[in-house]
């Protein structure tokens, strides 16, 4: 008797792990007869004022000797990093990205390569949270010996507000082509079915809602604009009478 209680056991725990049991468990509710599918994509935006820029600066040096290269790299570079710290940067925000020591080479026809030289380079990239500074900051990363600046590149420190005011206009184009459909169709718009969403697509800033940040001294001018946060969406309705 135990032995075949043993068997309906395993019978009914093959049965709950086999993918039929499993596929039928989790399958979708059948719609209903009358029920007709639309499907909609959507795009929903918002805009926002900046509130964060990256910068990257870095130092080039050149020397006879590599390691006198690397010294006087080092040298300008603790003086960059030192003058992001005064300006009121944290420590947080400027992080090394690369230091590159590389031979010069001159060339000549049929002779083979000879170094001349040698070239350091030290890269830091740095996140600037008070766009009204950025001018002065580029002007002392300048005076203090960088020689090379990329930038700034004008983003937001916390997206997430943006990106749901985004999804909710997103919703509203949809709900609104939905309902044009169901209304020109004769039909009502039931119910979502699903909503998935396939992007988001932020925008460079908009020329025409540029404001210039420049001090007193007339310091490196910088437009810090607005940028857009799209979402695009896709969402299936059932419509029906």
């Amino acid at each position: 008797m135990s032995s075949i209680r043993h068997a309906l056991r395993l019978a009914s725990l093959a049965l709950l792990l086999s993918p039929s049991a499993f596929a039928q468990a989790t399958a979708t509710p059948t719609l209903p007869a009358d029920a007709t599918l639309l499907q909609v994509s959507a795009h929903g935006e918002t805009s926002r004022a900046p509130d964060l820029a990256q910068i990257s600066a870095g130092v080039v040096t050149q020397n006879l000797d590599a390691n006198a290269a690397m010294r006087a790299n080092s040298q300008r570079m603790n003086a960059v990093i030192a003058a992001l710290k005064q300006a009121g940067v944290a420590e947080r925000d400027i992080q090394t990205s690369s230091i590159n020591l590389e031979p010069q080479y001159k060339y000549a026809p049929n002779q083979r390569p000879t170094i001349t030289g040698y070239q350091v380079s030290n890269t830091v990239n740095v996140r600037l949270r008070d766009l009204a500074k950025i001018g002065d900051v580029l002007d002392a990363l300048v005076r203090q010996g960088a020689n090379q600046i990329n930038g700034p590149t004008f983003t937001l420190d916390k997206p997430e507000a943006a990106m749901d005011a985004a999804r909710t206009d997103a919703i509203k184009h949809a709900q609104a082509r939905a309902d044009l459909y169901a209304a020109a169709t004769g039909l009502k718009v039931r119910r979502i079915v699903s909503i998935s969403e396939s992007g988001e697509a932020p925008s460079p800033p908009r020329p025409m809602m540029m404001a210039m940040a420049k001090t007193a001294d007339e310091s490196t001018p910088v437009a810090s604009g607005e940028s857009t946060i799209g979402v695009d969406l896709n969402v299936v309705y059932e419509l029906g009478r």
